[in-house]
C-alpha cells in the first residue's frame, strides 16, 4: 500500500518552487558579486559566490526532480527516488567545495593585511536586501518541501536559510569594518564559509544514511508496532524494518495471525495493518506485510516440509485401499509446528448412514497419518 502526491503533480510543485529560487538566486548573485566588487567587500563577494552555488544546486534539483518522479520501469521496479538522494549529496559537495574556497582566500588576506579590503556602505544595503530575499525564499521552499515530502527540496530550503545566516554575518562584518576594524570583513567571510561547510557536510551525512538504508528511530518504530498490536486478528507483530527513499519511508513487517484462517482473511488483515501504520506515520509509502501462521522469530520451523504436489502424492500412496479417499475434496494443507496438518472434507450423501461416514473418516485419518511429515488430520463433513 502506498500514499502521497501523484508523481507528475509532485514534480510540477518541485519545478515551480525551484525555478522561483533559481531566478531569485541569479539576480542576488549578480548584485552581490558586482556590488561586492564596487563596494570593496570580500565578505559580500563570498556571499555572492555562495548564492551562485545555490543557483547551481537549483539546476541539480530541477534535473533530479524530473528523473526521480519518473514512473517505475523494468530496470527500476522501485522507482527512481534515490536520484533525489544522490542529487542531495551533489548539493552538499558543492557547498563543501565553496566553503573551502572562500575560507582559503579569506585566510590568505588575513595573513597579508595589505590585501584586506575596505568595504563601503553599499555593501550594507546589499547584505540587507539579500537577508530579506533569502529568508522569504527559505519559507516558500520549505512549505512546498513539506507538502510534497521531498528531502531534496528541504535540503535546498536549508541551503537558502544558510544564505540568510551568511548574509547576517556579512552585515555584521561589513558594519564592524566600517566602524574601524579592517580585518572583520575577512573574518566574516571565514564565518560564512564555516556555515556553508557545516550545511554541506550535514546534507552529505543525512543522504549517506539514507543510501545505506538507515531506519527510523526506535521510538517511532514502537508507535507503528503498537498501532498494529491493537488490530483485531493480530496475535503478534515483529521484524519491523524501515528505510527511506527520497521523501518516502518504506517498511516491511511480520504479523502473526490465527494459523487456520483463509488466505482472503489474511489479506484483509494485511490491508488493515497498512492503514493503521499510515495512521501514525504519514511519511510511509509502500508497506510490505508478511503474514505468519506461527511465530517464526527463532527460525522457519516448517520450511523443510514438502510442497503440495509431493504431499498429495504421498497421500495417494496411502489411500489406494481407502474407498472414501476418492470423495476427499478439498484437501486443505497447513504447515504448522514443523508438521503437515490436513483438513479433509467428505460429502455425507456419499454414505448410507452416519455410522458408515464416521467409520470411513477414521479409516481416512489412520491412512493419512502414515504419510511422511503428516502430524494431524481433521475430517469435516458437508451436506
Amino acid at each position: 500500500m502506498s500514499a502521497g502526491l501523484p508523481s507528475e503533480q509532485r514534480y510540477q510543485a518541485m519545478r515551480r518552487v525551484t525555478l522561483v529560487g533559481a531566478v531569485t538566486n541569479l539576480t542576488l548573485a549578480t548584485a552581490q558579486i558586482i556590488g561586492g566588487w564596487i563596494s570593496h567587500s570580500q565578505a559580500l563577494i563570498a556571499d555572492g559566490v555562495h548564492t551562485l552555488s545555490d543557483l547551481a544546486s537549483d539546476f541539480v534539483v530541477l534535473f533530479a526532480a524530473r528523473k526521480a518522479n519518473e514512473a517505475a520501469d523494468a530496470n527500476h521496479p522501485y522507482g527512481h527516488g534515490r536520484i533525489e538522494t544522490l542529487a542531495t549529496v551533489v548539493v552538499g559537495l558543492v557547498l563543501a567545495g565553496v566553503a573551502v574556497g572562500i575560507m582559503t582566500d579569506a585566510a590568505r588576506r588575513l595573513l597579508n593585511p595589505e590585501e584586506l579590503l575596505s568595504p563601503t556602505p553599499l555593501a550594507l544595503i546589499l547584505a540587507a536586501v539579500a537577508i530579506i530575499s533569502k529568508e522569504t525564499l527559505y519559507h516558500y521552499t520549505m512549505r512546498v518541501a513539506k507538502r510534497v515530502r521531498s528531502r531534496m527540496l528541504e535540503a535546498n530550503a536549508w541551503h537558502h536559510r544558510s544564505d540568510v545566516v551568511s548574509s547576517v554575518v556579512v552585515l555584521a562584518g561589513v558594519g564592524a569594518t566600517l566602524a574601524g576594524l579592517p580585518f572583520m570583513d575577512a573574518v566574516a567571510a571565514i564565518l560564512v564559509a564555516l556555515l556553508i561547510g557545516h550545511m554541506g557536510v550535514k546534507l552529505i551525512w543525512n543522504s549517506a544514511r539514507e543510501l545505506i538504508d538507515t531506519g527510523v528511530e526506535t521510538q517511532e518504530q514502537e508507535r507503528m508496532l503498537e498501532a498494529v498490536r491493537r488490530l483485531d486478528g493480530i496475535q503478534g507483530v515483529h521484524d519491523l524494518r524501515t528505510r527511506r527513499m527520497a521523501g518516502t519511508l518504506l517498511a516491511d513487517v511480520h504479523v502473526q495471525v490465527a494459523p487456520r484462517i483463509s488466505v482472503s482473511e489474511g489479506h484483509h488483515i494485511a490491508d488493515a495493518v497498512c492503514v493503521a501504520m499510515h495512521g501514525v506515520q504519514d511519511e510511509l509509502g509502500d508497506i510490505l506485510v508478511h503474514i505468519d501462521p506461527e511465530d517464526d522469530q527463532q527460525g522457519a520451523p516448517s520450511s523443510h516440509l514438502p510442497n503440495r504436489t509431493e504431499i498429495l502424492k504421498r497421500l495417494q500412496a496411502q489411500w489406494h485401499d481407502v474407498p472414501a479417499a476418492r470423495h476427499a475434496d478439498p484437501v486443505v494443507i497447513h504447515y504448522l509446528q514443523g508438521q503437515v496438518h490436513l483438513e479433509l472434507q467428505l460429502p455425507l450423501r456419499a454414505f448410507d448412514s452416519l455410522a458408515e461416514a464416521e467409520a470411513a473418516a477414521r479409516q481416512l485419518v489412520a491412512s493419512s497419518l502414515r504419510a511422511a511429515d503428516v502430524g494431524q488430520v481433521q475430517v469435516l463433513f458437508r451436506y
